[in-house]
């Protein structure tokens, strides 16, 4: 469906189509084959969601998902110092100016969504109907796959094993008591980010799967994590903490003290800043240490659900818990100041937030972790990092970053494999 809508967009010298796959709204796959995607500031994203015209509600059908018709689609990246635009000026604060692009976002009319059960469905918050060269994207044979490849380069090991050293002295000090410490891969991409996109899902089957083309910063992100899915005013979001790879016995992570007690305290961060907006006692934790298989490893997983006050919008709500800590730390401000010291570059689009906001659906949205990030000249970082603890052991949390990352560069060695030049991985 992706390479049948991006010709068609590649003809027309249109964007390629914007896509969630995995598990979204309850359904396997939303695409937006005509959304332009076009730099905002944080106060832009997650926006509030007109109401759609009435009977644009039965554009889809009863299949146990919502029907989600459209929306705002887009992303928010990392704000990489506590003083982003994130964080609300004073009411009646004079602002410095416009402010930067922190993120990318449109609008989609209409959209295909690929209920559970494998069947497509076109769903509109207008009356427009399907436009004929989706129907065939449908029912038509797919174009042949385009060769594509990345010339991947390892992270400085050890400008990595430098920050975990000074995370470890301020936790020691209690200066904060947990943060996530990341660093990057860089290459060099051959083909399109699509291709890419395409293969890595079919390869790794990840739950929150996002293809958001930019002009210069496209993302392509292989998530497992769920940061924030509201149904009407109920909400509920997954973090993870905890890894093994996939090779390893996933009850030797489930035994492990470090990692279950990483998870609980991120988990109890989650719903201190979910009860912020909650009605009073309905943010808490549903589900506990879960175990999860996620590409090339297993994680812990929980749940924590809450009811949203009346008044609460879903920009009130992404701003009560963006960033996400399962990628911050504990204290939250005080963790993001310094991993911004301790990082040698900016985390971009990796480490943000990546969704939808459907008048009819609600908002569902990911963590973009396990997320290439292709920029101008083939330049494409891909994010990795993990939580510190006081027990951690920086070799360790250096192999969980090559543990994490191995299930993308997988997928690139095999499209070498395929037939595309052969490159030294």
């Amino acid at each position: 469906m992706l390479r049948s809508l991006a010709a068609h967009a590649d003809r027309r010298g249109l964007p390629a189509p914007v896509a969630l796959a995995g598990d979204w709204f309850d359904s396997a796959a939303v695409l937006a084959p005509e959304v332009r995607l076009t730099p905002i500031t944080a106060a832009q994203a997650f926006p509030p969601a007109p109401a759609p015209a009435p009977a644009s509600a039965r554009h889809g059908a009863d299949t146990g998902s919502p029907v989600v018709g459209g929306g705002w689609i887009g992303r928010l990246d990392y704000p990489d110092a506590p003083d982003s635009a994130i964080d609300a000026p004073e009411p009646g604060a004079a602002g410095p100016g416009p402010e930067p692009a922190e993120g990318y976002g449109g609008w989609a009319d209409a959209v295909l969504r690929l209920s559970h059960d494998g069947c497509w469905w076109y769903e509109s918050l207008t009356d427009r109907p399907c436009p004929e060269h989706w129907r065939a994207a449908v029912t038509g044979p797919a174009p042949d796959p385009r060769p594509w490849h990345i010339d991947w380069q390892a992270p400085d090991h050890a400008a990595h094993l430098t920050a975990i050293d000074r995370c470890l002295t301020a936790i020691a000090d209690g200066t904060i008591s947990q943060a996530c410490i990341c660093t990057a891969f860089t290459g060099t991409a051959h083909g399109a980010p699509l291709e890419f996109f395409v293969d890595a899902v079919a390869a790794t089957a990840p739950t929150k799967a996002a293809f958001l083309p930019a002009a210069g910063a496209t993302v392509a992100s292989l998530s497992p994590e769920t940061f924030l899915r509201r149904t009407g005013r109920a909400v509920l979001s997954r973090p993870i903490k905890g890894t093994v790879p996939a090779t390893t016995d996933p009850a030797v992570l489930r035994a492990s003290d470090k990692e279950r007690a990483e998870n609980l305290l991120i988990t109890e961060a989650v719903r201190t800043e979910l009860d912020t907006v909650a009605e009073p006692g309905t943010a808490r934790a549903t589900e506990l240490l879960a175990l999860r298989r996620a590409p090339g490893v297993w994680h812990l997983v929980s749940t924590v659900e809450a009811r949203l006050r009346p008044e609460v919008t879903d920009q009130a709500l992404v701003a009560a818990t963006f960033p996400p800590s399962s990628v911050t730390g504990l204290p939250r401000d005080r963790a993001r100041a310094l991993i911004t010291e301790w990082e040698a570059r900016a985390r971009g689009a990796y480490c943000g937030v990546l969704g939808m906001v459907s008048p009819l659906a609600g908002l569902d949205s990911s963590v973009a972790v396990r997320t290439a990030e292709f920029g101008p000249g083939g330049a494409v970082t891909l994010g990795v990092g993990g939580g510190i603890t006081a027990s951690s052991r920086p070799a360790d949390e250096w192999q969980e970053c090559l543990d994490k990352a191995a299930g993308v560069i997988e997928t690139s060695a095999t499209a070498c494999r395929r037939g595309a030049d052969p490159i030294d991985h």
